[in-house]
């Protein structure tokens, strides 16, 4: 049978010269049932993106809910009559005790499982609980529950209480809470470390107190624990619900139930969280808004952010963008007063933004050459002034975080005879293979190539197979890093891979609980060092954290992208944050080629504003967005 949605209803003239199918039966209506908003939003979403609304409702409406994967029906216990004298007299002392509890219990308590509540009123067994059910004061009932994995053991609770609010994050909450009830797009442009994750919990205080909803929208919840666990420890009495990829299909299913009954009045997630079926949505916040994990890129193609300010004003409420480094489109619309700009140019308490110090590898003072063991004429990656600053970190008992946006060992395979031009492609991709380093269980030791868009392998060549010549590997990823760390810093600092340090990328990153675990013991100081992607460059807040160092600030620059500018700046302002958060001022060393480059000669000022303004003049030149 075909699935299909029904959005509205029409009058039979509609059906003329067309011989309609019959609905053979209707799915479960008790999670699907779709707010008149969210039609609304998917049918816009249809035109604006050009894609069917069948495909729109498909995104709108997860399968594990289409499916309903995990309802079970489970026999609890309501309250039943309340027994009058004869009925407690004849009772045993010991199901009179229990009902002397039980009859004291919130209501809301029930229904209940029968050892939940004998839990609940410090019973050790549940023989009181049944004598009451059998005489009737307990009522059986059949109430239809998900099973699902419990969710919440994977993020991380705050437990550092309430925070007064700066005379700063009191103008910012105070100016948005009075455009509640109505449409209003805000641009919250607050530097790293300056309270912007207070400022939405106040927020939405304020909007729980009116009787309304609120919905959360962060890059990822996995790149972003601390923000993740924050709302769910502040408003967990309210009822949260979680929305992301990771999730297994009975518990997404359970989550959008949470939140489509009314049970969860907060909901935090990621991309598809838009589509949250929250009824009485007061305010909807877009964390990290420059974020390109807000864009789909499979069918239906949309971008999160774009969609949340549509349905903020189907819904009639604020949304507010926050960002340290907003997007050139959003800063645009604040410049032009479409968005109303709030800014928090200071951090919160004692700290400051820490000094950025740029360095210059094609100087020779800063180049360290590799043994051979590394590769022919290769230099370290580490240059001496970030190899002395991490050496002096790590022996202080402080922390470090250096950032290589490049996974895999080396970027591209060659030959060393250039007249030959062979490099190793992917077969079915004809983009360049990046070098692996594989396990002695996967590959006996020896190195391998991945294409990064297929996922094919292959292990590599002994010789160019047009000229015979040796194969050069070119470029530098994580894993080679991580070799450099162990051959410079093992014994000296006692640096071991899995004990005192951690690569955080794609390739090592399995699941969510990898990470979270990886981010506990950072947290607690087991960890003295994580080398990492773009993974570990947002949304991370560890007060020991002294330096960080940016391996190469090149890597997306010369990218044909309009963007790589803007993305470079963002990537080095948004990891440079990381440091400084405590009492000690941090430190970061920006290794690059390219010095003058505006994206980095701002961002080491921490210069936003300039470079949005040099940048967006730039494309008004060239005729880019946001000017198209």
């Amino acid at each position: 049978p075909t699935g299909g949605y029904v959005i509205e209803l029409g009058n039979a003239d509609l059906l003329d010269g067309y011989d309609p199918n019959k609905v053979k039966a209707i799915a479960s209506t008790t999670p699907a049932v779709l707010p008149e908003s969210l039609i609304e939003l998917a049918k816009w979403m249809s035109i604006y993106y050009m894609c069917p609304l069948g495909m729109v409702l498909g995104s709108v409406v997860p399968a594990a809910v289409k499916a309903d994967t995990g309802r079970r029906r489970k026999s609890m216990l309501n309250l039943g009559e309340p027994p009058n004298d004869e009925q407690l007299k004849a009772l045993s002392p010991g199901a009179r005790r229990a009902w002397a509890k039980i009859r004291d219990l919130d209501p809301t308590t029930f229904p209940i499982e029968p050892r939940l509540l004998a839990a609940r009123i410090e019973e050790k067994s549940v023989a009181a609980i049944n004598r009451l059910t059998n005489a009737s004061i307990l009522a059986e009932v059949e109430v239809e529950v998900i099973r699902a994995p419990k969710l919440f053991d994977v993020l991380e609770a705050d437990d550092s209480g309430n925070h007064t609010l700066t005379e700063t994050q009191t103008r910012v909450v105070e100016g948005i809470c009075a455009q509640l009830g109505n449409f209003s797009p805000n641009l919250l442009h607050g530097v790293t470390g300056s309270g912007k994750t207070e400022v939405y919990i106040n927020i939405v205080k304020r909007v729980l107190a009116r009787g309304e909803r609120a919905l959360m929208l962060v890059p990822e919840i996995a790149l972003t624990p601390q923000t993740a666990g924050r709302f769910v420890h502040t408003f967990r009495e309210a009822g949260v619900a979680v929305l992301h990829s990771g999730l297994t299909k009975a518990t997404r299913n359970q989550q959008w139930a949470m939140a489509a009954s009314g049970e969860a009045r907060v909901v935090i997630g990621a991309r598809s969280a838009v589509f949250a079926p929250l009824e009485q949505l007061g305010v909807i916040i877009i964390d990290e808004e420059h974020d390109s994990s807000y864009k789909q890129d499979q069918l239906p193609r949309y971008n999160a952010r774009d969609a949340a300010v549509k349905r903020s004003q189907i819904e009639s409420c604020p949304v507010v963008l926050g960002s340290a480094t907003p997007s050139l489109e959003s800063w645009h619309n604040a410049k032009a007063g479409r968005y109303t700009l709030w800014s928090m140019p200071e951090r919160v308490g004692n700290s400051k933004l820490p000094a950025v110090k740029v360095v210059n590898l094609a100087l020779d003072e800063e180049r360290m050459k590799a043994p051979k063991a590394f590769g022919p004429n290769q230099d370290f990656s580490i240059g001496r002034s970030l190899g002395k600053a991490l050496y002096q970190t790590i022996e202080e008992g402080r922390q470090a975080i250096l950032l290589l946006n490049r996974r895999g060992f080396a970027s591209v395979v060659v030959s060393s005879d250039r007249a030959s031009g062979w490099k190793l492609e992917c077969d079915q991709c004809d983009t360049t293979m990046v070098v692996h380093k594989g396990s002695v269980r996967q590959t006996g030791g020896r190195r391998f190539v991945r294409c990064h868009h297929c996922l094919s392998e292959q292990l590599i060549p002994k010789a160019c197979p047009i000229s015979g010549k040796p194969l050069v590997e070119l470029g530098v990823g994580t894993q080679r890093v991580e070799d450099e760390i162990a051959f410079r810093y093992g014994e000296s600092l006692g640096l071991v891979a899995g004990e005192s340090y951690e690569r955080v990328d794609a390739d090592t990153m399995n699941k969510a609980s990898d990470y979270f675990s990886v981010l506990d013991r950072f947290r607690r100081g087991e960890l003295k060092l994580l080398l990492g992607t773009q993974m570990i460059a947002k949304g991370l807040d560890f007060p020991n954290v002294s330096l960080v160092g940016v391996l190469s600030a090149d890597t997306a620059m010369h990218l044909p992208d309009f963007r790589a500018e803007e993305r470079t700046y963002q990537l080095v302002s948004q990891v440079a944050g990381r440091a400084g958060r405590g009492t000690h001022p941090g430190q970061v060393i920006v290794q690059t080629l390219n010095p003058h480059a505006p994206s980095i000669s701002r961002a080491a000022r921490h210069d936003y504003v300039g470079f949005a303004g040099d940048e967006l003049g730039a494309r008004y030149q060239t005729g880019l967005p946001p000017f198209v």
